[in-house]
C-alpha cells in the first residue's frame, strides 16, 4: 500500500512515462481495477475503512489526529478489524510501514507484529531505522534544496519536495522492503510449506506522499519537459466552493511558477519509481521463496494526490478524481491474468477480500463487498456507483459525493453543491449543478444519493430531506412532542411511490425518535 499515489503514474494505467516495471508486472499477472475508489480522500479515515470494512461514517474515526478537529482519536471498543478476526484463527500477521490509525492503540493492539511505525511522514528518527543504517554503514539522513511556495500572511509554505543526501539503501522505502522481506522469511518458515500458520503481511510505504525527499538519482530522474501540465491547472474556481481557492492559497500554489510545477511532477514520478524498485524486491522474494502460487498479492493506495491539479497540492475538501480514484491491482493464484475490470469498487472492498482469501466470514466487515468473483473473472451483478463521503482536515468540512459513470454529484451543505459531467469535462472545470439543461440529471442523483444514506444509516441524509426534491415518509422536523400531529399528517402522506430503500429505513427513523425525547 502507498500513500497518496495518483492513478495516472503508473505504467500499467497508460504512464508513457513513468517507470513502473514491477507493478506493471504485477498488474499483468493479475487484475487491474480502472473504477478504483477511496471511500474517503484523507489518510487515517481511509485506513480505517480498510481496518474495519466499514464507512468513515460508521467507524467514525474521521480525521487524521495531527489535524483533529474534534472527531475520535481512536477506533471504539468492539469495533470489528478484520486483523482480530484473521489473528484469532491463527494467522501470523505483520505491518511494515505506514499505521497512521490512531493515538492510543498501535498496529501491534490489533495483531501485527513489526516496529511502531506512526505519523503521517517517514519517522526517520525512529531507532530501528537508525538501527538499520548503522548496521549497514550508510549515513543519516540529511536534506537540501528544499522547496515551498509563500502562503498567505508571507510565511513558508507547506514543504513540497527536497533532495536527500543518502544512497537508495538508506532510504527509508529500502528499509521497509528489507524489514518486509526479513519478516516474510520468518513468516515463510513458520508456514513451512502450508503445514504452519499462515500470514498475512502488509507493506504500507509514506510515499509517494509529500514532500518529495529523494536521492539525486530519483530527483532528477525524470525531465520535466516530459511532464504535461494538468488541463486543471486552469481552474478558476468559478462557481466552485470557497474552500477550493483557500485551500489553494494554503498550499501556496500561484507563488510558484509553472515550471516549478513541472519539476515537481517529475520528482513525483521519481518518487514512484523508488517505491516501485522497494516493492519489486519484496515480489521478488515472494518467488525465491516459493509462495507465488499460493499467494496473493494486492497493491493499492489509501487516496491520491493533487500535484497541482486544480491549482492544488496534497488533498482536502474538494472531491475530485485525482484523490478520489486510486489503482488497485490483485493477483490470485490461479485466476485469469493480464484483467481489467471496470466496475465501481473500492478500498473499503480490500476488507472482505482478505478475509475472502482466507476462507473466513466476510459479513462484519459490513460495507465492504469481496472482489475474489471479479478477480476470477466472473459477472456478478453490481454497483454502478460509487459513494464517498469526507468530514474535514484542518476544520470540519462535511461533504458526500455520488459518482456514476458519466456524472458526479457533491453536496456541500454550508456552500456550493458541485455536478460534473465527465463525459463532456473529465477535469472537472465546470460545475453544471445550477445549469438548467441538468435539472432532471441533478434531481435524479440527489434522489439516488439520498435513498443510498438512508439504506446505510448515514445520518447526512437528514439535511437532504428538507432541502432537495427528495421523496421521504418520515416526519422531517423529527418533533416527537408533537406525536399526535405527526401521525396524522404521515396518515395523510402519499407513500405510495417511497423506495425499497426508504422502507428499509425504518429502524433509522425509530432510532431517530428516540435520541430526540
Amino acid at each position: 500500500m502507498t500513500d497518496q499515489h495518483r492513478v495516472d503514474t503508473l505504467g500499467a494505467y497508460g504512464n508513457p512515462h513513468t517507470r513502473t516495471p514491477h507493478l506493471d508486472r504485477l498488474a499483468a499477472q493479475g487484475t487491474r481495477f480502472d473504477s478504483f475508489y477511496t471511500p474517503t480522500a484523507i489518510c487515517t479515515p481511509a485506513r480505517a475503512s480498510l481496518l474495519t470494512g466499514a464507512a468513515p461514517f460508521r467507524h467514525k474515526l474521521l480525521a487524521n489526529y495531527e489535524r483533529n478537529v474534534g472527531y475520535l482519536e481512536d477506533l471504539s471498543d468492539g469495533q470489528f478489524t478484520f486483523s482480530e478476526q484473521l489473528r484469532s484463527e491463527g494467522y501470523n500477521l505483520g505491518l511494515l510501514g505506514k499505521w497512521h490509525g490512531g493515538v492510543r492503540r498501535t498496529a501491534a493492539d490489533y495483531g501485527f507484529e513489526g516496529p511502531d511505525l506512526a505519523g503521517w511522514h517517514n519517522p526517520v528518527d525512529h531507532p530501528d531505522y537508525l538501527a538499520h543504517l548503522d548496521e549497514n554503514g550508510l549515513p543519516p539522513y540529511r536534506i537540501t534544496d528544499p522547496v515551498r511556495g509563500t502562503t498567505p500572511n508571507g510565511s513558508p509554505g507547506n514543504l513540497l519536495a527536497a533532495r536527500l543526501h543518502q544512497p537508495v539503501e538508506a532510504t527509508f522505502e529500502y528499509y521497509l522492503a528489507t524489514r518486509t522481506i526479513e519478516m516474510l522469511h520468518r513468516f515463510a518458515a513458520q508456514e513451512d510449506g502450508g503445514g504452519g500458520p499462515p500470514f498475512f503481511l502488509a507493506t504500507h510505504f509514506f510515499g509517494p506522499h509529500l514532500p518529495y525527499i529523494l536521492p539525486e538519482a530519483y530527483y532528477d530522474m525524470y525531465d520535466p519537459a516530459l511532464v504535461e501540465l494538468p488541463a486543471s491547472m486552469s481552474e478558476t474556481f468559478a462557481a466552485k466552493p470557497p474552500v477550493q481557492e483557500n485551500y489553494s492559497k494554503l498550499w501556496a500554489f500561484d507563488t510558484m511558477s509553472l515550471e516549478e510545477s513541472r519539476k515537481l511532477i517529475a520528482v513525483y514520478w521519481g518518487y514512484v519509481t523508488l517505491v516501485d524498485e522497494q516493492i519489486g524486491r519484496i515480489l521478488d522474494a515472494v518467488e525465491e521463496l516459493g509462495l507465488d502460487e499460493r499467494t496473493a498479492v494486492f497493491f493499492t493506495a489509501d487516496h491520491g494526490e493533487f500535484t497541482g491539479a486544480h491549482r492544488l497540492h496534497d488533498k482536502g475538501p474538494a472531491m475530485y478524481e485525482d484523490i478520489y480514484r486510486i489503482p488497485g491491482l490483485l493477483k490470485v493464484p490461479g485466476a485469469p491474468q493480464g484483467q481489467v475490470r471496470d466496475e465501481f469498487v473500492s478500498l473499503t472492498d480490500c476488507t472482505a477480500t482478505i478475509l475472502d482469501l482466507a476462507g473466513s466470514e466476510t459479513a462484519p466487515a459490513v460495507d465492504s463487498r469481496s472482489l475474489l468473483p471479479l478477480a476470477r473473472g466472473e459477472h456478478p451483478e453490481w454497483d454502478e456507483h460509487h459513494l464517498a463521503e469526507f468530514h474535514g482536515h484542518h476544520f470540519p468540512y462535511p461533504q458526500r459525493m455520488l459518482r456514476t459513470r458519466r456524472h458526479k454529484l457533491v453536496i456541500n451543505p454550508e456552500s456550493r453543491n458541485e455536478l460534473y459531467d465527465l463525459d463532456a469535462d473529465p477535469d472537472e472545470l465546470h460545475n453544471r449543478y445550477d445549469h438548467p439543461e441538468m435539472l432532471a440529471v441533478r434531481t435524479e442523483l440527489t434522489r439516488r444519493l439520498y435513498d443510498l444514506l438512508r439504506a446505510r444509516g448515514d445520518n447526512f441524509y437528514h439535511w437532504m430531506t428538507p432541502m432537495y426534491d427528495v421523496e421521504t415518509d418520515y416526519d422531517t422536523t423529527l418533533s416527537a412532542f408533537e406525536t399526535s400531529k405527526s401521525s396524522d399528517t404521515s396518515k395523510s402522506r402519499d407513500t405510495s411511490k417511497s423506495s425499497d430503500t426508504s422502507k428499509s429505513s425504518d429502524t433509522t427513523k425509530s432510532s431517530c425518535t428516540t435520541k430526540e425525547n
